[in-house]
């Protein structure tokens, strides 16, 4: 997932953090504990910016700092982690934007960002020239905010008017304003619209679609909009004017703008989120009439191309006169006038359909197969479809980072575990690949080796994992070893080339386990289907097979593994600690979900039903409750010591969950450290300083841990 911002606030905090000498525990075993069925003695920490509830990060935050601070290693993987995240030769991310390529780039001198852009020759040489499109840095300081970049919404075919989103604190709501690319400036009276999470399209210059927050009433229970309205220029925002309506208990609505290449409207569409795995399509007529769009509830719109919608699909369908089969996991394509339907790809047992991107007349697929990377490029032809497989390393983690609708130009990346990225240019028309730039080594990976293995989970299933070692290890058990998950949402893991990893972790002898486990996307659509809601069990089973056939081979043992995970990768660590205490003894659990009993009612929550059932059903509740690693605790057990980890801006998983697991673990007078940044949003990383110390903090903890 390679899934974006002048000092930041928490740079004057860290200087009285280090000032400060605090004891290594501070536990009150008097403090009343959290027992399912019971009031919860901790709800107060889920006042996110309440007085006491801060009053007791800060105390954690103090405490915490003064042990892995005062680690005299600390400085050292600061340094360095700061030197990969700030580093000049880093490869920019580039997107297609007109006849330009832009980026978003960060570093030393620029902390919050700078928005630029470049010609696509210059772009391809040693040094590009860059000219500034918007200064965070300068914007912040002027308006007195923590701006965090969010991206931006151009409008075909000149992409000269753009909607910034533009986040105060990192979280996913955002103030949207309009920008002229020419002037580069934002529009004097142009469209704006104050802080909320919302989806809004580009109709024409002068109209947009909005799904937002319009009143009392027009939320979804998850936090969502579901109304969605047309405003044209000059309008109050009041007056805009309602053409789709979902239902409260929907996920959300949003409206996308389908294009051809050359920028016209093809098609209007509305995306009605019943869940987060279900969406309901309709299409919006010129006479602002809602039609039904035949297309699967489990399925997802890629693009459009040649008047007809690509569609991915996460479920059999039989359509048409003919009830023609195709298959959960296949690409599609879909008439939207008659309805035709002709297949595209149909992966095999072994892969899945990671990626789908769509240029001017091609399609870019990035295919998995036993999660080792590969693009195919597909084109219309009559009667079906050709396809090319694209010259690029094999064994790689791919990834699409940008494609151009108005011509068949595309970046793709390639890096694995021990080799650093490499960016490519793509002529999709051509099949064609041209090396545009290499990212130089962040650290000496000649002394290691990846491979591949399976672990046997506890119903026979074979689970994939990356192994990263040394390439001396004595097979002993006494290789500190650090393995990360997921395990949910199809999200698949693939060997990236990880920096920070290396140099702070790989290049000290450490080992490195990337688990493939179920509840992932890794085979398709069954193999998220076989650990969603009552079978959420498989995932923590995967996992500890994993980490089992990892101390059975003696790569490490109990003593020096250590796990991390991050968001539902925070259910994941959280349940393997309370499940299995005696195989780990250390484990990151960062921006964490743990409270499974409530999760449904803090921020998003209510959105992931669909992936681990509703706690408020009695039934649902049942194989919740043996699981929710907040509620599991108990008393008398030697649990490792977590280091727990949130952002309080984090407005996607709320900080309530780490908060009140650190509470629980504290009045059970077991050992925990907690550290809460005070903005970055969910993804914790908003700039390089915030990410430097970040990682920082993670490693010092698990060389304490495993390395000691």
């Amino acid at each position: 997932m390679s899934l974006t911002v002048a000092l930041p606030p928490i740079i004057a905090a860290v200087s009285l953090i280090l000032a400060a000498a605090m004891p290594a525990s501070s536990a009150t075993p008097d403090l009343p504990s959290a027992t399912p069925g019971a009031a919860d003695p901790f709800a107060w920490l889920e006042d996110v910016h309440g007085a006491r509830a801060l009053e007791w990060v800060e105390k954690q935050n103090v405490r915490t700092a003064g042990v892995l601070e005062a680690d005299l290693r600390y400085e050292v993987y600061h340094r360095e982690a700061l030197a990969i995240f700030t580093a000049e030769d880093r490869i920019p991310d580039p997107e297609f934007l007109g006849a330009s390529v832009t980026n978003f780039w960060q570093d030393a001198a620029h902390v919050k960002g700078l928005w630029r852009r470049t010609t696509p020759v210059s772009f391809a040489s040693a040094t590009p020239e860059w000219e500034t499109l918007l200064d965070l840095d300068a914007l912040s300081k002027a308006e007195g905010k923590n701006w965090i970049f969010k991206g931006a919404d151009c409008l075909a075919p000149d992409d000269r008017l753009c909607l910034v989103h533009l986040s105060d604190g990192g979280g996913d709501a955002v103030e949207i304003r309009e920008f002229d690319m020419l002037t580069k400036a934002f529009v004097p009276g142009g469209f704006h619209f104050d802080s909320g999470k919302q989806n809004i399209s580009w109709f024409d210059a002068d109209t947009l679609l909005v799904a937002r927050d319009w009143g009392a009433g027009t939320l979804t229970k998850s936090g969502y909009p579901f109304v969605v309205k047309l405003l044209k220029r000059g309008q109050p925002v009041a007056d805009a004017v309602e053409v789709f309506r979902g239902a409260p208990a929907d996920v959300s609505a949003a409206p996308r703008v389908m294009r051809d290449a050359s920028g016209k409207v093809s098609l209007v569409l509305i995306e009605r989120h019943v869940a987060f795995f279900e969406t309901a399509y309709f299409t919006l007529g010129a006479d602002h009439v809602i039609h039904p769009l035949d297309l699967p509830r489990k399925s997802s719109v890629q693009g459009f191309l040649a008047g007809r919608l690509i569609v991915s699909l996460n479920e059999d369908w039989a359509t048409g006169p003919n009830h023609s089969a195709f298959v959960a996991g296949s690409l599609i394509a879909v008439d939207p006038i008659n309805g035709a339907v002709q297949l595209i790809v149909r992966p095999t047992a072994t892969q899945t359909i990671d990626t789908v991107a769509v240029t001017r007349t091609r399609i870019l697929v990035k295919l998995l197969d036993n999660v080792s990377g590969a693009l195919d490029v597909h084109a219309p032809v009559a009667g079906g479809w050709t396809h090319v497989r694209l010259d690029l390393p094999k064994g790689s983690a791919l990834e699409i980072t940008a494609a151009d609708h108005g011509s068949d130009r595309a970046y793709v990346s390639a890096e694995s575990f021990l080799q650093p990225t490499t960016l490519w240019s793509v002529d999709a028309a051509a099949g064609a690949v041209t090396k545009v730039k290499s990212l130089a080594p962040r650290f000496d990976a000649s002394r290691d080796v990846a491979e591949q293995h399976f672990a046997i989970s506890t119903d026979g299933t074979r689970i994939p994992y990356f192994l990263v070692r040394p390439k001396g290890m004595k097979y002993d058990g006494s290789t500190p070893t650090l393995m990360f998950g997921y395990g949910g949402f199809q999200v698949s893991l693939t060997p990236t080339y990880h920096a920070e990893l290396g140099k702070l972790w790989l290049e000290r002898g450490g080992a490195y386990v990337l688990a493939n486990i179920r509840g992932g996307g890794e085979f398709g659509p069954a193999w998220h289907e076989a650990a969603r809601r009552e079978n959420r069990q498989r995932a923590f089973d995967d996992f500890a097979a994993v980490a089992r056939d990892v101390i059975a081979h003696k790569v490490t043992s109990p003593r020096r593994l250590g796990i991390y995970g991050r968001s539902n990768g925070g259910v994941l660590t959280s349940v393997s600690i309370t499940q299995h205490p005696e195989l780990f003894n250390a484990a990151v659990i960062e921006s964490p979900l743990i409270d499974m009993l409530r999760y449904n009612h803090l921020s998003a929550g209510a959105s992931w039903v669909a992936e681990y059932g509703d706690p408020d059903v009695p039934a649902d509740r049942e194989f919740i409750a043996k699981y929710s690693a907040y509620t599991r605790l108990r008393p008398g057990v030697k649990y490792p010591e977590p280091y727990i980890t949130t952002n309080t801006e984090d407005d996607r998983v709320h900080p309530g969950h780490p908060r009140k697991f650190g509470a629980e673990l504290e009045a059970l007078g077991a050992p925990y450290l907690y550290y809460e940044n005070t903005f970055g949003g969910h993804a914790n990383n908003a700039d390089p300083e915030l990410n430097a110390r970040r990682w920082a903090l993670h490693y010092v903890y698990l060389a304490r841990k495993l390395m000691d």
